[in-house]
């Protein structure tokens, strides 16, 4: 039994001692469980007194009537601030224009709703704080092309996976830039590419695009220095460094060798920068201003690059949290010391964040000079490495020492532990949603869109202790709300859509809530079916994207091909009789897709293959569909049959290094290709015209 004072702290801060599974039956985390949870938020809970003291601490705040240093609200809705102030008090609210607008709070103790959508400043009873006021949505789809039924449609491509002579290995954003052209010429409006988060720069073992160190910043390998600082800079740091053969090498593997691919790359930047630092450059007042602008946060995680690296040197471990003491913290004189000797390493880091930052801003204006009316759609993590920069950087608002998951279900009957942490509710509350909102600001500055992963987790996570079982975790709810208000916020400042991945098992009215803020949801053909009926056409919704497959999902050619149950059963995931009743149901989906593609007379026609007709069949039962966007990811336009990434796989599947055949700049070009993206095209413009 849960002793009742420890069922009332989990509650309060913010764990779901009862909770319902995804097979519909309830569930309650034990004591012992919610003890180690507890720990790790920071609320101890071993005995009466742990408790009684960890209550105080979450309940200091509202004892004292403190208000928290930002509240959201709806533009046009009263604010309830009865809790810290009482009726008809005085106020004044500065604006961000700075004028100023003064009143009283209403009988009830509201404030009435008077400012504009924007962050004010509201200062009553010698209290100051933030008022978030958000639009009614987000910057939508609708906003984006001027349309009030649009339907647009675009591509996804794995950022690492483009190709381009000279790119060392690796796709980069002068791949992205090309890409972005030809595929705006064509007609699309948007192009999603996978997460560009920053990676670790001492460790180039550690590529999977969504376990980063940091969601603020970006993965420098992905810059393309010669179109920043020009190709005879860039050829003549190859000359000094010797790497003309070794990328070369590197750019004729079938697959990314990413260790040796990175380490020849963090080469060259390091060789540009010595260059670039010690000569005149044009460029050099850029780089000052975007460092100015960067402030502590880029510094913090400048310091963090650098000191990873003479981890060794220090003797100390990679991990931030086993670091001594005075390391831990950002702001430590030890810190401050470290970084007045080790100038010229930081300022490298700063150098590459530049260098990435400039390339995406490229590739994005490329994209909407093609035409494009959204534009990159950048993909932001569900998380961060626990032992990462921003962890290190806000560890009052990230949970460094628990790790986000799954709880065990029918698909994954010990659960999942992703590896990465997530941020602290409470955290994020007393420090008036700080890292949140920069981390929203960094994502949408070099995109038109942004895709959330997981776009759950802005409800409740399951969080579990490092080092603890999958199972023994719990789910943590956060203010959703308020974020859905910050990122309402964020995406009409920026003027750039948001997509939510709402895949897996949605907490009740989540969808109806992510709708009423225009936020799209997915919709992937391989999972709207019921017992291997597709649905029809127009039963699809308006207030999702579609696409035919994801990241995660095997490809429509492998999915024909029942190439992902080979893979499950030669790496041994499934058992005989798995296999047969996955096979079994696979062809009765197989038969079901071909039904429901086969009501449209147009399609299984001429002489292709029946795997290349049932992928231009789907695409164009996508495009007629009412989705707002429809997204075909490369994989699918080109036919190919592998996957980028084989969930519950590690070194048994090539995850995340897969590149596509051909360059970026002629991609759009093969015939293959070519015909499909009319096929889609063609099919918007239909939906489009009967929608009207």
């Amino acid at each position: 039994m849960i002793n009742e004072q420890l069922r009332t702290l989990a509650e309060q801060a913010g764990l779901a001692v009862d909770w319902i599974d995804a097979n519909g039956r309830a569930q309650t985390v034990t004591p012992e469980v919610l003890r180690t949870v507890l720990d790790g938020l920071g609320y101890p809970a071993h005995s009466a007194a742990e408790i009684e003291a960890s209550l105080h601490r979450l309940n200091e705040a509202s004892e004292h009537h403190i208000p928290p240093p930002l509240l959201t609200v709806d533009q046009g809705h009263l604010l309830d601030l009865s809790a810290w102030f009482a009726a008809d008090s005085p106020f004044s609210l500065t604006l961000e224009d700075g004028s100023t607008l003064e009143g009283t709070l209403t009988a009830a103790a509201e404030l009435p709703a008077l400012a504009p959508v924007g962050y004010q400043r509201l200062n009553i009873a010698g209290q100051h704080l933030t008022v978030a006021v958000a639009p009614n949505s987000c910057y939508s789809m609708g906003m984006a092309t001027g349309s009030a039924a649009p339907r647009s449609w675009g591509l996804t491509v794995q950022l690492y996976a483009l190709r381009r002579p000279g790119d060392g290995g690796f796709g980069d954003t002068l791949a992205l830039e090309a890409l972005a052209s030809a595929a705006g010429e064509r007609g699309a409006d948007a192009l999603a590419i996978s997460p560009v988060h920053a990676m670790f720069a001492h460790d180039t073992d550690r590529y999977s695009p969504y376990s980063p160190s940091s969601r603020l910043f970006l993965n420098g390998l992905y810059a393309a220095p010669g179109a920043i600082l020009g190709e005879p800079a860039l050829r003549k740091a190859i000359a000094e460094t010797e790497l003309g053969a070794e990328f070369a090498r590197l750019e004729a593997l079938p697959l990314i060798d990413w260790p040796s691919a990175a380490a020849a790359k963090w080469t060259l930047l390091q060789a540009l920068y010595d260059d670039f630092s010690t000569e005149a450059h044009p460029l050099q007042e850029d780089f000052s201003r975007f460092r100015h602008a960067g402030g502590e946060a880029l510094e913090n995680h400048c310091r963090f690059e650098a000191l990873q690296a003479e981890c060794p040197r220090l003797e100390m471990t990679q991990d931030w949290r086993e670091w001594p003491e005075d390391f831990k913290q950002p702001q430590s004189k030890a810190i401050a010391d470290f970084a007045a000797g080790h100038q010229r390493q930081i300022e490298f880091h700063a150098f590459v964040q530049w260098l990435i930052a400039r390339g995406l801003e490229r590739a994005q204006r490329a994209a909407r000079v093609s035409g494009m009316r959204v534009g990159l759609i950048a993909d932001l993590a569900v998380g961060a490495d626990g032992g990462g920069s921003q962890a290190w950087s806000r560890q009052d608002e990230l949970l460094s020492s628990l790790t986000v998951g799954a709880p065990p279900d029918i698909l994954n009957r010990a659960g999942q532990s992703w590896g990465i942490s997530a941020f602290s509710p409470d955290g994020l509350k007393r420090h008036g949603f700080r890292a949140f909102i920069e981390m929203l600001r960094a994502n949408f500055s070099h995109a038109g869109g942004l895709r959330i992963d997981h776009i759950m987790g802005l409800q409740r996570l399951w969080v579990v202790p490092m080092g603890s079982s999958p199972a023994d975790g719990a789910y943590l709810n956060y203010p959703l709300d308020d974020m859905l208000r910050l990122l309402a916020l964020e995406s009409w400042r920026h003027k750039a859509i948001v997509l939510g991945e709402d895949l897996g098992t949605v907490p009740p009215g989540l969808h109806d809530k992510l709708s009423a803020r225009a936020i799209l949801g997915m919709r992937v053909l391989l999972f709207e079916q019921h017992n291997a009926h597709f649905k029809p056409i127009l039963d699809w919704s308006a207030d999702a994207l579609a696409t035919t497959s994801t990241h995660d999902l095997p490809t429509l050619a492998g999915w024909w091909g029942g190439l992902d149950i080979d893979l499950s059963s030669r790496l041994g995931h499934i058992d005989e009789y798995a296999e047969r009743q996955w096979r079994e149901d696979r062809q009765r989906e197989r038969q079901g897709l071909r039904h429901a593609l086969s009501q449209d007379w147009a399609n299984f026609r001429g002489d292709h293959s029946e795997s290349a007709h049932v992928i231009d069949a789907s695409i164009r039962y996508l495009g007629h569909t009412r989705a707002p966007l429809v997204l075909l990811p490369m994989e699918d336009a080109l036919g190919i049959e592998e996957q980028a990434n084989l969930p519950g796989t590690i070194d048994t599947h090539p995850n995340w290094r897969r590149r596509l055949p051909g360059a970026s700049t002629a991609l759009l070009d093969d015939a293959t290709a070519a015909r499909r993206l009319e096929l889609l095209s063609q099919s918007r413009l239909q939906a489009e015209e009967r929608d009207r």
